[in-house]
């Protein structure tokens, strides 16, 4: 593998949540791996008047919970925590910004870094085009001598307007090269299988389209509701905070046609163009194919879940959506005529994120005594987590007389490979951007597209506020309506476990 070029990682919001659960626990499972850069340091920028020492003591704290190489973490931790520095400054303040290139130019010197920064912003979107802003008028954004990346955290925008306009800021500041839209989906281990999974192999790539292919579900479902996030939730919703982004971008790496090469240029291509292919939502299929729900009252496990709008910070007559299944279509020669069916939504049964290929059936139904126990159906399942894996789904006869036909499972579980490590997505997401690498991350054509795709939904509730919101149980798999979006009355959404070969059940009650 190729190391990364020495450099500096500036970390904006540097005290808030993301920084202390994901990136500085990622960034120390690299520094274990000795993925890291020789000459490397992690700048800490935040309002937040705390120095060097403070910042690295809540830093060790947040390692030894969250990092995944903690084995004989004492004999590592105090090296690699001489490589964290703080600064306290108002992000907001363009003045503010000389204290940060004086402490860059500082580290430069002393860490050999060689003027090679990556501003990750792990800060509220208000602040993105501010901050870029600020770097901007110091110079700090120039590749003159060195390189300059910035790393921008969901949300883009808020609807395809404000995304434009944010795109707009950020090109206007530095080149598309240098802008790194991170979505956590797409560093998750068995994504990235996805594209060997349809390419490499030769028993799917002839069946990966409309002839054989009857219809594709994803999934990402949760099993806690908004937590402490209620405030933000409510003006976000599952839409925007699930759809939009990370499912979209996961029916782009299923749908996609074989790129010409593996290269972040050709697989970002193809994913354009699905996005580009899909079919815009009528007003009919605003109301057929489209499905809100929020969740409400109950006891799940012997335990009383609230309902949403009894959350803290969220209106006590919201509508804001807290699970959204839809269909759609790509209209193009490989997809023409097969559905997608879509979901997400919190305080469902389980934490589980999946996609799910279903085949035709056999054209002749030769074994007609098991077509009611939806046997005819074969199975492609891509579990993205937990249990991450691969699970096939066919038929086998039951020993005996007759042809009694039983599903069974032919499966994968990457927990099987006891030698072999499975980055998190962030470490693995964090080390693309540190070498120069942008296939996992979201190119502006393609977040502009997808917002496009999702706009008229946006202002059909905007427009119609007693549009169809439907209540769902707490435990549930959410509003009932959405198993009519199925157009096979024989079919229904697979329900899955959190373990990957489990169905069917609901096993986690």
């Amino acid at each position: 593998m190729k190391r990364a070029d020495n450099q500096v990682l500036i970390i904006f919001g540097a005290s808030g949540d993301l920084t202390a659960r994901k990136l500085i626990p990622a960034i120390f499972d690299l520094f274990r791996q000795d993925l890291l850069p020789k000459g490397f340091a992690v700048l800490g920028v935040s309002r937040t008047e705390i120095n060097d020492t403070s910042f690295r003591e809540k830093m060790a704290g947040a390692i030894k919970e969250h990092a995944s190489l903690i084995e004989d973490i004492e004999l590592h931790i105090a090296d690699f925590l001489l490589k964290l520095h703080y600064l306290a400054i108002d992000t907001a303040a363009v003045d503010e910004y000389s204290k940060l290139k004086a402490k860059l130019i500082e580290i430069d010197s002393v860490e050999n870094t060689k003027g090679n920064y990556i501003y990750y912003l792990a800060t509220p979107p208000t602040l993105y085009s501010v901050i870029a802003q600020n770097i901007s008028h110091h110079g700090l954004q120039s590749e003159k001598d060195a390189f300059r990346r910035i790393v921008i955290e969901k949300p883009f925008g808020e609807d395809y307007q404000s995304a434009i306009e944010l795109n707009t800021a950020l090109l206007n500041i530095f080149n598309e090269n240098q802008i790194y839209r991170i979505d956590h989906y797409l560093g998750k281990e068995t994504v990235q299988n996805l594209l060997v999974t349809r390419f490499a192999n030769s028993i799917y790539e002839p069946l990966w389209n409309r002839n054989y292919i009857q219809h594709i579900e994803v999934t990402a479902a949760e099993s806690i509701g908004v937590e402490n996030r209620g405030g933000y939730y409510d003006h976000s919703g599952a839409l925007r905070d699930m759809i939009q982004n990370h499912l979209l971008q996961l029916v782009a790496l299923v749908a996609m046609e074989p790129p010409t090469e593996i290269s972040a240029a050709a697989i970002r291509n193809e994913k354009l163009k699905v996005f580009q292919s899909l079919r815009p939502l009528g007003e009919d299929d605003l109301f057929k194919n489209v499905i809100r729900g929020q969740y409400v009252a109950s006891n799940v496990r012997g335990k009383y879940n609230k309902a949403y709008r009894d959350e803290d910070g969220v209106d006590a007559q919201s509508r804001t959506e807290t699970y959204f299944a839809m269909k759609l279509f790509i209209d193009n020669w490989r997809w023409t005529g097969v559905p997608f069916y879509v979901r997400t939504g919190k305080r469902l049964p389980t934490r589980v994120s999946e996609i799910v290929i279903h085949f035709k059936p056999a054209p002749n139904h030769l074994f007609v005594e098991n077509d009611a126990l939806g046997l005819a159906d074969n199975q492609l399942i891509l579990r993205i987590h937990p249990d991450e894996g691969i699970l096939l789904k066919s038929g086998m006869k039951i020993p005996g007389a007759g042809y009694k036909v039983k599903s069974v499972n032919m499966d994968f579980h990457y927990k099987n490979l006891e030698e072999t490590y499975v980055p998190g997505a962030y470490e693995r997401l964090l080390l693309d951007c540190m070498c120069g690498d942008t296939t996992l991350y979201t190119r502006g054509d393609a977040l502009e597209n997808a917002w496009k795709f999702v706009q008229p939904i946006i202002d059909f509730w905007k427009n119609n506020p007693d549009a169809p919101l439907h209540g769902y149980p707490c435990g549930s798999w959410g509003p009932a309506e959405s198993d009519e979006l199925i157009e096979d009355k024989l079919q229904t959404w697979r329900f899955p476990c959190k373990n990957l070969s489990d169905d069917g059940i609901f096993c986690e009650l």
